[in-house]
Order: structure tokens, then C-alpha cells, then sequence
């Protein structure tokens, strides 16, 4: 598992959604300093925690974990890329589900 990935997500996550750490420990009911130690990628969640965290920060469990993925979520990539080009195709796609996701706040 790539927990520090995995915390640089929950980050910008929380920080698009306008949430301090604070909040979201309210909001899974866990304290603030087990948000800090996620986000820094020190502590690890249980499959629990994982899952609250995905549901207060309206993303899939893919999202948080698609470092640790080997299709990253995504569906398979075409052949032929070279893995800077997957890394730009897999950032991109992550980035369209993201917005979706906001879109669909709305």
C-alpha cells in the first residue's frame, strides 16, 4: 500500500472541499491527529476508516487508492504507452473523475 500516496490524496481532497482536518475527523469520528498522521502517510486506516474517508470526501475508494492499483481504477490503459504516458493519461482521467464527482454535488 502507498499510504503516503493514499494521505496526499485525502489532502487534496479535504482542501478542495473547503474541510480542515477538524472537520473531517468530526465527520468519520476519528481525532485530528489521526487525519494528520493519514494525510502524512505515518498512520495506517482500517478498510472502516478507508471507506468513511472516501464516503465524507464523496470519492471512490479507487481514487484513495489508485497508487496501490494495478489497473489504478481506471479500466485498462491502451497498449503501446510508455509509463510517462500513463502516468499524464491516468492524472487526467483522476482528474475528470474528480470534477464528475463535484458536478455532481450540484
Amino acid at each position: 500500500m502507498d499510504y503516503v500516496d493514499m494521505g496526499s490524496r485525502v489532502r487534496k481532497q479535504r482542501q478542495a472541499m473547503g474541510l480542515t482536518q477538524e472537520e473531517l475527523a468530526e465527520k468519520i469520528n476519528v481525532s485530528t491527529s489521526f487525519i494528520g498522521h493519514v494525510e502524512r502517510g505515518s498512520r495506517k486506516g482500517s478498510m472502516d476508516t478507508v471507506v468513511a474517508l472516501a464516503n465524507a470526501l464523496n470519492v471512490s475508494m479507487d481514487y484513495l487508492l489508485s497508487a496501490s492499483l494495478n489497473n489504478n481504477g481506471l479500466g485498462p490503459m491502451p497498449q503501446g504507452l510508455s509509463k510517462k504516458q500513463k502516468d499524464v493519461m491516468h492524472e487526467i482521467l483522476s482528474t475528470l473523475q474528480n470534477q464528475l464527482g463535484e458536478w455532481n454535488k450540484d
